[in-house]
């Protein structure tokens, strides 16, 4: 086991795009993305909504008593949602083995991540693994047996279907659905769906009806995730409604305005302003509630029961 992480080739590869740490409300950091206009985290906290709308919502440290946990992290990005799942289930089981599947469309982020410490706050046991990932993209010893695939989610989601790996928890974790709709649209969660045990479960940080309508309408049922310094919850899903938390009754209403139409992508292959056209379109003419009614409705609800 290796007493430090050795970074010199890692440092070469994040040069291609170099990225800058910015600070969240727990102490730990993330990046920006220039192409997705977006953070990569909640700025409440990264390694806190990582341990929180993932880990625990996807019940890993019940699951770390078997001998083998699988897990598949949809857009690993810096590598926080993977770490904290490392970290709790070898807590709870240091024998635990995990057969772990990463998909990222940028090979710059993961090593980016290293060179600049981000995963400093985790032990050395999963530090040095996650280096061994973001410069070799596998990795494999008694405790971890590991692979990352780069490129299109959209594709290699199929290929990891088709191997016949199957997880024990998702975590989806794509930047948000109106920035890239292609990684939240029903064709794609359908193979994420299809890529999850019968008794597994997927965590996901968005609340948005078109996710939760899209999970829906592959077979799974949903539940809301405990907020993590904000006002939203998440959302998780199983293909059986046991231990899920239920929607409340202004999430179940949610689900029937034109903001749960879903995103669509038959050919797995569309550009991002396709898919959001097509549902707008769609939307425009739906015959579901207007979100806005709904929107006023609860507003109503929440002065009267605040006064």
């Amino acid at each position: 086991m290796p007493d430090s992480i050795d970074r010199p080739g890692i440092d070469r590869v994040s040069l291609i795009r170099p990225f800058s740490p910015h600070s969240t409300a727990d102490g730990s950091r993330t990046f920006y993305s220039d192409e997705f206009g977006e953070f990569f985290h909640s700025h409440h906290g990264a390694k806190q909504e990582a341990e929180s709308k993932f880990v625990r919502s996807t019940f890993l440290p019940d699951r770390a008593r078997k001998p083998v946990v699988y897990l598949l992290d949809i857009c690993y990005g810096l590598g926080y949602n993977t770490a904290a799942a490392l970290e709790t289930i070898w807590r709870e089981n240091p024998y635990c083995q995990v057969v772990w599947m990463g998909l990222e469309s940028d090979a710059t982020v993961a090593p980016a991540a290293v060179t600049h410490h981000l995963l400093d706050t985790w032990s050395n046991d999963v530090q040095w693994r996650l280096a061994e990932i973001a410069r070799h993209r596998e990795f494999e010893d008694v405790r971890f047996r590991g692979k990352l695939w780069l490129g299109d989610a959209r594709e290699t989601i199929v290929e990891v279907y088709e191997s016949g790996f199957r997880a024990d928890a998702i975590f989806l974790d794509p930047f948000s659905p109106p920035t890239c709709p292609q990684l939240w649209t029903v064709e794609f969660l359908q193979y994420v769906a299809d890529c999850l045990k019968p008794t597994g479960y997927l965590a996901t940080y968005s609340c948005a009806a078109s996710v939760r309508s899209a999970l829906i309408e592959v077979g799974l049922k949903v539940g809301s995730t405990v907020p993590v310094g904000r006002k939203t919850p998440g959302t998780v899903a199983s293909w059986s409604d046991r231990h899920l938390q239920p929607l409340s009754q202004r999430e179940r209403e949610h689900l029937q305005t034109r903001a749960a139409v879903p995103y669509r992508d038959l050919t797995l292959s569309d550009c991002a302003e396709t898919i959001r056209q097509r549902r707008q379109a769609e939307q425009e003419t739906s015959d579901r509630e207007p979100t806005t009614q709904w929107k006023k409705r609860w507003a109503v609800r929440k002065s009267f029961n605040e006064s």
